[in-house]
């Protein structure tokens, strides 16, 4: 038993020996544990309990040229400082931040106020979506419409930049559209409303029923197969791709070479 326990304990070292001496490329994209640690970094400086925090885009801060040409004409050296670049919005405004993950700390960082917005985030468009359906303003114009609430699906959608003066609030566009017996929600939308969100307070700010224009008729708009019915185009004839020798390439880590 203390043999087999010595064995696997060996075997851990040895892997983790492997892992963190392995030479990667400076340009090798994140991975999930360093994407972790770059949370982890950003929420110890930021912590969300006295902080609005939220990460917009985490992506590898590149280094240099010159120091990539300098590692690849000698790949044994040290591997060029790890980092990564982040935009975070932090109590309504963008940050920039480059965190080093050698020194396991943030070493720049500085506030955006230019033109122009961090890219959305998947759950601040969800949160914005789901406003429409509890707007009592856009639940009585559903209803004018004949429409079923539970029926209706929006999406948000950034309004663009015309020139006007620089704009403090992170505003989007809500679109809607009605199901109801097809999943095609682009070919029936609810034209006639408009709709702004104000992002960082999550909630509408702007509301206008204009008109009242028909919504499209769901027939032929769904494409799921199993809903589809004759008559069908006739099915793609067979092909074969051979390659006896292999392909013309190799995948190495990120590299194709």
């Amino acid at each position: 038993m203390v043999a087999t326990s010595k064995t696997i304990l060996f075997a851990l070292l040895h892997i983790f020996f492997l892992i963190s001496s392995h030479q990667y490329h400076p340009l090798d994209s994140l991975t999930p544990s360093e994407f972790t640690q770059i949370r982890s970094i950003v929420t110890k400086a930021y912590p969300k309990s006295t902080h609005n925090l939220t990460f917009q885009y985490v992506g590898l801060e590149e280094p240099t040229k010159q120091t990539v040409l300098s590692w690849l004409r000698n790949e044994t050296t040290t591997n060029p400082p790890r980092q990564a670049f982040v935009v975070a919005r932090i109590d309504h405004q963008t940050h920039e931040i480059i965190v080093d993950l050698s020194l396991q700390e943030i070493t720049s960082k500085q506030t955006y106020n230019g033109y122009g917005y961090p890219l959305l985030t998947e759950e601040e468009q969800e949160d914005a979506n789901k406003l429409a359906s509890t707007y009592p303003l856009f639940v009585a114009s559903i209803s004018k419409r004949g429409l079923k609430l539970e029926e209706v699906v929006c999406g948000s959608f950034t309004v663009g930049w015309f020139g006007e003066e620089r704009k403090n609030k992170r505003i989007v566009k809500m679109m809607c559209y009605y199901l109801d017996g097809t999943l095609n929600a682009d070919m029936r939308p609810i034209e006639g409303i408009t709709m702004t969100v104000d992002l960082d307070e999550m909630k509408i700010i702007q509301f206008r029923d204009r008109i009242i224009v028909p919504v499209p008729k769901s027939d032929g708009t769904e494409y799921r197969e199993s809903k589809l019915k004759p008559p069908f185009r006739p099915s793609l004839k067979r092909t074969t791709v051979v390659q006896p020798d292999g392909p013309s390439f190799n995948i190495v880590g990120s590299q194709i070479r």
